[in-house]
């Protein structure tokens, strides 16, 4: 059975210069990066012509195909000649990368999502908090309790403090002096970001989690690596329960 076409979507709100810079096809990489994530398309899904959706869009057809080389390049779609543009299967999709996770929670993520999200931090985190404990330098110190002092200042309810808990989160991982686990800094940073911001989409967060990551930074400053791991396992455990409580009923 042939794999569905699937028609575009509604115009793009594109700039009033209708240029197809940056922003333009960034927006239209947007508009289908939540499309496929929400699953409105599917895996195997074949998207409409490249002049048909970007008429349907309004939008160059060059601003289109740079969109698409951008979702390509992230592993959600493939493009071959005469056979079009198919969505690619979920475990091609780089789901770590910072857009792919931000157009998953611009929509409503599934459960499988987001449990796999968390059982990535739950693998990565807590080892990495024991590692930072044994190996952190002063410096490493001050990034974390300047980002705790902004997770208070500012709270988790606003921009401000949600960049200083990504930057707690990048300070445990920059202390472990392993470059293998500070390349992963920037996913984690963004899964952080965008799950606290999510719990927060309709009412407030349903606990403080500061205290949580206290805990954590105690630990490491006392330099104790079991303590450190097993605070911070708390703490991504925590954080998944309160991202469940957010979800809307299936």
């Amino acid at each position: 059975m042939p794999n569905p076409v699937i028609e575009a979507p509604a115009a793009v709100a594109a700039p009033a210069s209708r240029g197809t810079g940056r922003r333009l096809h960034g927006a239209i990489a947007h508009k289908l990066g939540v499309a496929i994530l929400s699953g409105e398309y599917a895996p195997g899904d074949v998207l409409s012509g490249e002049v048909v959706f970007s008429e349907a869009l309004g939008v160059s057809r060059s601003a289109y195909r740079e969109a698409v080389q951008v979702l390509s390049a992230k592993g959600l779609v493939e493009s071959r000649p005469k056979a079009g543009t198919r969505v690619l299967p979920r475990n091609r999709w780089n789901v770590l990368d910072p857009d792919v996770l931000a157009w998953a929670f611009t929509g409503e993520p599934d459960m499988r999502f987001i449990r796999g999200l968390f059982e990535l931090r739950g693998i990565v985190e807590p080892a990495a908090a024991a590692l930072a404990a044994e190996r952190r330098e002063r410096s490493d110190l001050k990034l974390m309790k300047d980002a705790l002092a902004g997770m208070t200042r500012h709270t988790l309810a606003s921009e401000a403090g949600r960049a200083a808990d990504r930057d707690f989160h990048d300070a445990v991982l920059n202390a472990t002096g392993n470059d293998s686990l500070v390349v992963l800094s920037a996913s984690i940073g963004a899964a952080v970001h965008w799950t606290t911001k999510f719990k927060q989409r309709s009412q407030g967060l349903p606990r403080n989690p500061i205290p949580d990551h206290r805990r954590v930074y105690d630990a490491i400053a006392a330099g104790n690596s079991a303590a450190a791991s097993e605070a911070m396992r708390v703490l991504v455990d925590q954080a998944l329960e309160d991202t469940k409580a957010a979800m809307k009923p299936a």
